[in-house]
């Protein structure tokens, strides 16, 4: 067993602990308040799931650095680096209004390594180890086969602040026209949903590094083509397609973001 093993089977343990807390608490959680803006919540259960998934990674690997969603920044030793999103989607779990999920990546050299996305209501795991494809509860997943954009059903990502909702609204319009149809998730589950090929196209805005830093694997490895600022996807921007796809997307999209429109996503 490598490391990337072992590193895969706690991530999965604890998200899975993380999710069961999650599903325990939901009828007496409490709302601490908000962070960036008024749309930005945090829970007593996000913090507590937080301090779980940080205790198990750092009883079984001390050497390791910590990123999380609410406040925890450890630096290791190890050039490793966890970066974990306790709840991803924390209205969506708070309202009840639609799905939410637990995620880790381990970083090495500011690559994502080893990554898992788990879906607690819905009793789904995605997981990804660099270069070993992607996978559904252990089965093989692979992007959508979708070859034209007006069929398309384009999965939808952003930052609920006033500034962003602005920005989407100008999108909006063309996108609608362009595409098939339109679904809003939270950063992690659209990019597990465009690894799965549930959906054919995706857009992320705004959003930060634990809500894509385990996603952006996933999707990768199942054959998702990936771009943003650079022909790199980021946090600020993630471009995301089928193969069979990705060429008209992209042109459709470029002008609207601010993209060359000669980039070539990989």
């Amino acid at each position: 067993m490598t490391s990337h093993d072992d590193a895969l089977h706690l991530a999965v343990r604890l998200a899975h602990r993380a999710g069961e807390l999650q599903l325990a608490r939901r009828d007496d959680l409490v709302v601490r308040g908000t962070k960036a803006h008024a749309n930005d919540l945090v829970s007593d259960v996000d913090i507590a799931s937080e301090e779980l998934i940080v205790a198990g990674l750092t009883e079984a690997f001390p050497d390791d650095g910590v990123l999380g969603e609410e406040g925890t920044d450890r630096v290791g030793r190890s050039g490793r680096r966890w970066i974990i999103d306790p709840i991803d989607g924390t209205r969506n779990y708070i309202t009840r209004s639609a799905p939410w999920s637990v995620c880790l990546a381990l970083q090495e050299d500011d690559a994502t390594t080893v990554a898992v996305v788990h879906d607690p209501a819905a009793g789904e795991t995605f997981t990804a180890v660099t270069g070993r494809g992607a996978f559904l509860n252990g089965n093989a997943i692979h992007a959508s086969a979708e070859d034209t954009l007006d069929r398309a059903l384009l999965a939808l990502t952003f930052n609920p602040s006033p500034q962003t909702r602005g920005r989407v609204a100008r999108l909006l319009p063309a996108l609608l026209e362009a595409l098939g149809d339109l679904r809003r998730y939270p950063a992690a589950l659209q990019l597990a949903y465009l690894a799965a090929g549930r959906v054919d196209a995706g857009l992320l805005l705004d959003t930060k590094p634990w809500d894509v830093a385990a996603g952006h694997l996933i999707a990768a490895e199942a054959g998702v083509v990936l771009t943003g600022p650079g022909g790199r996807p980021a946090p600020e921007l993630t471009v995301s397609a089928a193969p069979g796809i990705r060429v008209a997307f992209h042109r459709q999209v470029a002008p609207l973001l601010g993209l060359p429109d000669d980039e070539n996503p990989t």
